[in-house]
């Protein structure tokens, strides 16, 4: 399987720590459908060990990249796992962001229209099915489906075992997508060692080797 993405504009750093304002995270709108419930739940552990103010340190040098409508709505294009951990732990939490575009129309087929121009959207479900319409998305970030194979490549880079590529959009999923195509033994983001051992392999292999963040063989 091959994801049919489509040319992706990168998006601005934020000018500077300033020009950050502070966004309730349950309004945030997700621009895409699944994340990996294993890194999620990882990052839960973490923040549930940080003081306030670390948090807020934290949150502060991780801003989100931002699209505002017309009515003033917020769809973030980054920072899903990190905000729907937080968001489960403390459904008042807020964070930082930045905004990158402004779309004056108040209407959600025309933001997410502009959205999927710039490649901005992630519109495959948590099998790996699609690419679906952006009607479809979830309009909150507690309404992503977990695809287990997200979460498997997260803990493969947790490991070293690829290399971080953030200029690539999408990157850990595509990667996601070349595993689905491999075979696997069966396998949840709750329960990742069944498949460990061969996707350990796989993503060493010189099947592999197309894909940005490989490493070559061990």
């Amino acid at each position: 399987m091959s994801l049919r993405l489509p040319p992706y504009q990168p998006l601005p750093p934020p000018a500077s720590q300033e020009g950050l304002q502070e966004v309730l995270i349950a309004d945030l709108q997700p621009t895409q459908m699944c994340v990996g419930l294993a890194e999620v739940r990882s990052r839960q552990v973490d923040f549930s060990q940080e003081s306030g103010r670390e948090r807020r340190l934290y949150l502060g040098g991780k801003p989100v990249p931002l699209v505002r409508s017309g009515d003033g709505q917020f769809w973030m294009v980054d920072r899903h796992h990190r905000l729907r951990a937080l968001v489960e732990l403390d459904p008042t939490a807020f964070a930082f962001g930045y905004v990158v575009l402004e779309v004056p129309s108040a209407d959600r087929a025309v933001v997410l229209a502009a959205l999927q121009e710039r490649g901005w959207l992630y519109l495959y479900d948590g099998r790996g099915q699609g690419p679906l319409d952006p009607s479809d998305l979830p309009s909150r970030l507690v309404g992503l489906q977990d695809d287990p194979y997200r979460s498997l490549v997260w803990k493969l880079k947790k490991e070293g075992l690829i290399e971080p590529a953030p200029l690539i959009p999408f990157h850990e999923f595509r990667w996601g997508a070349w595993l689905r195509s491999r075979s696997l033994p069966p396998f949840t983001s709750s329960r990742l060692d069944p498949a460990l051992p061969a996707a350990r392999t796989l993503v060493r292999s010189m099947a592999a080797s197309q894909l940005a963040g490989w490493r070559g063989p061990a």
